[in-house]
């Protein structure tokens, strides 16, 4: 049966495309812009979109497991559960679904709260699925590197608490495992919750001290301003968006994001190797600059 990838042409998406194609799964990719479908060879793309409902039955159509990622997008709750509402129409039962750690907590965050809604969907609507909460994306930072490397500071309001950041190549892999065990169960499998999280968790004065041991150089945590973040953000994304930020900012600082007992191991175990830390992406950062 194949394997239908929704957010295939984003950083997670494709990963996750590569992943189950060197598994051996048969993968369709639903994208928007197939000129940008540039996948592995035998990757079935589809021309659609989440608010186009006819678009969504042609691409569910003949699949038995769905992987649903959503952009941060304005409408990103409604796309959501109208896929959800297609791939149940579909007899889709298996779901692997991309959430947010700490998405029951963070409910004032617009792409949290969104988030935890899905959940509940997917959860009383009886789907067999694993529903996947990440921590916040090491690879975000890529758009901070010039100011870390021209100017010594780390602008990220990250706060005291910590945040247990995560590869997306981490997520990716641990994806397509949990795709590819409810694909192969002879029957559903009970739902399941993974959070997914960083070998570290990592306060703002970490992070900054991690930037300075590679950098061989001082590097300061720029503070908790998470007004004059949301200024910052307004130069490349639109005010709703980085007030969400903002807003998600603001919990960084009074809640961080933090794993679970047993988070780590399970996660470790999950994938056979130690997950990737936030010092080997600052590393590879500066290797390359």
């Amino acid at each position: 049966m194949t394997i239908l990838v929704t957010g295939a042409t984003g950083t997670v998406g494709r990963q996750v495309v590569t992943q189950l194609v060197n598994r051996g799964a048969a993968v369709r990719a639903l994208v928007r812009d197939p000129a940008k479908a540039q996948f592995p060879a035998g990757v079935e793309v589809l021309q659609g979109d989440f608010l186009d409902v006819a678009s969504l039955r042609a691409a569910m159509s003949g699949v038995s497991t769905l992987f649903l990622l959503n952009g941060v997008v304005a409408d990103e709750f409604t796309q959501a559960l109208i896929a959800l509402n297609v791939a149940r129409e579909a007899g889709i039962e298996r779901i692997v679904y991309l959430s947010v750690i700490h998405a029951d907590v963070y409910v004032n965050v617009p792409h949290f709260a969104g988030k935890f809604g899905v959940e509940r969907m997917i959860e009383q609507m009886g789907f067999a699925a694993t529903i996947l909460r990440s921590a916040y994306f090491i690879g975000n930072d890529l758009t901070i590197k010039d100011v870390v490397l021209n100017h010594g500071v780390y602008p990220m309001p990250v706060g005291g608490k910590g945040l247990a950041m995560i590869d997306t190549r981490d997520i990716a892999e641990i994806a397509a495992i949990e795709l590819l065990r409810r694909e192969q169960a002879a029957t559903p499998l009970p739902l399941d919750r993974i959070n997914l999280v960083g070998p570290d968790t990592l306060t703002g004065t970490d992070i900054a001290a991690i930037w300075s041991d590679v950098l061989e150089r001082p590097v300061v945590y720029g503070g908790d301003d998470t007004a004059g973040f949301e200024q910052n953000l307004l130069h490349f994304m639109p005010a709703w968006m980085a007030y969400d930020m903002r807003l998600m900012g603001e919990r960084f600082l009074t809640d961080g994001m933090r794993p679970e007992a047993g988070d780590v191991e399970r996660l470790t175990t999950l994938l056979g190797r130690p997950l990737h830390s936030y010092h080997e992406f600052a590393a590879a950062v500066v290797a390359s600059a």
